[in-house]
């Protein structure tokens, strides 16, 4: 029922579909029990888990463990971020100019995900909480300075808790990046390096006929629209954990606001 990962699951969905023909039909159900990061974790590690696929921003370690399949599900988008914040404080932020005036403020993010590796390793200090909503609550609280979160994230989740969270505003200028791609993984096993396969030759035909591009621009281009990420001042970071084996060099795989040549 979480409502951040519709797309992931319709893009499994369709590289499925796609490589029926191949591959035979299947079944695509979720888990019927709520799970957190680290739960998921463990069950895709035991060869008799409840799950046999999930979708997470990458890691070194995530990698290691896992299989991955290495075509960004999201372009990308993941990486980057714009911020919530307490309305109280538009002005502080309007202030921040480079990653030099953003280090004084304290970031909020939940407990081990991967980018609190990319922000630490920048000299941000995180505090992270252990589960999601409670996040919202603990900017509102002041716990924390903003919640970075990424483009297709912040403006649902703002339209989400603005009743419960009334003090919530959108940063509207500043633009946070990093590469972080979000893949699908599997075990490594024999079963997983089948449906790795499968899922692989479904993404690719998906880049090929522009399948991938044309669910991105459904239920991501209007939120990228009123993200106005070319009016944003933009802090770029380097990512630590990001694998020597990252697809980078294929353009295709990845959005990128200004390749159209407008300026930064």
């Amino acid at each position: 029922m979480d409502s951040r990962y519709q797309y992931d699951w319709y893009v499994l969905r369709t590289a499925l579909n796609k490589t029926t023909p191949q591959y035979g039909p299947c079944t695509m159900r979720p888990s019927t029990i709520p799970m957190g990061p680290a739960r998921v974790t463990q069950e895709l590690a035991t060869p008799a888990g409840r799950i046999n696929i999930f979708v997470r921003a990458t890691s070194l370690a995530l990698e290691k463990q896992f299989l991955p399949i290495r075509i960004p599900v999201d372009k990308g988008l993941l990486g980057y971020r714009i911020f919530l914040v307490r309305s109280d404080d538009l002005e502080r932020f309007s202030r921040v100019r480079d990653l030099q005036d953003l280090r004084p403020l304290r970031v909020g993010q939940g407990k081990d995900w991967a980018d609190v590796a990319v922000l630490r390793a920048a000299g941000i200090t995180v505090i992270e909480g252990a589960n999601y909503e409670g996040l919202f609550g603990m900017l509102t609280a002041g716990r924390f300075d903003y919640f970075s979160r990424a483009v297709d994230e912040a403006l649902r989740e703002l339209d989400e808790h603005r009743a419960s969270h009334p003090q919530l505003a959108l940063e509207p200028g500043i633009l946070l990046h990093y590469p972080l791609p979000r893949y699908f993984f599997v075990r490594r096993d024999a079963e997983g390096a089948q449906l790795a396969q499968r899922i692989l030759a479904g993404l690719e035909m998906m880049i090929r006929d522009g399948t991938l591009d044309q669910l991105f621009r459904r239920y991501k281009g209007k939120t990228i629209e009123r993200a106005n990420l070319l009016q944003r001042r933009l802090i770029q970071l380097r990512n630590p954990e990001l694998s020597p084996e990252t697809p980078l060099s294929r353009s295709e795989l990845w959005y990128d606001p200004w390749r159209a040549g407008a300026p930064r």
